[in-house]
């Protein structure tokens, strides 16, 4: 059964995907420095890191385990994974084209005594898989950082392999 699940997965297309599960990539963020949003070289794409922004701005700021709840900060690691396809599709045209999400490394604005980093970033790793299946599988770290720019809670960067 679980085979027949992937099979079917793996048959949509990723933007139907997201419309089935009421979501849509945002515009790609404009950089703030002197960086790219995303950097393809052969079959490999890497992101900058990525802020849950939602029309151009931040939904919350703060630290988790401070400002910001672990719910809210699983919410904002699906909008930094969201930012993030959108930047790689800016590179490449489909997110059909990603054969593998090979590391996603999350950065969480945190509490000195706050250690779920790994929960909120789990929000970013489960849409993921609801995404790509077997293929969205990937390695990862979550880091728990003093502050990110803009004051936001959580920072995503992504790193796929394209078919071909």
């Amino acid at each position: 059964m679980a085979v027949e699940a992937e099979t079917r997965i793996s048959d949509l297309g990723v933007d139907k995907r997201l419309a089935d599960l009421g979501l849509s990539l945002p515009e790609v963020a404009t950089p703030a420095g002197a960086y790219i949003p995303a950097l393809r070289t052969g079959n490999v794409v890497q992101t900058s890191g990525q802020l849950p922004l939602v029309d151009g701005a931040l939904p919350a700021t703060g630290r988790l385990g401070a400002e910001v709840s672990l719910e809210q900060g699983y919410e904002l690691a699906r909008q930094c994974i969201l930012g993030a396809l959108a930047a790689v599709k800016s590179v490449t045209g489909s997110l059909d084209d990603i054969a593998q999400v090979v590391k996603v490394t999350g950065f969480v604005s945190s509490a000195v005594d706050f250690y779920d980093q790994p929960k909120v970033v789990n929000g970013a790793s489960e849409l993921l898989g609801e995404l790509f299946g077997e293929a969205g599988r990937h390695s990862r770290s979550a880091v728990g950082v003093a502050a990110l720019p803009l004051n936001a809670p959580v920072e995503i960067e992504l790193q796929v392999l394209l078919r071909g």
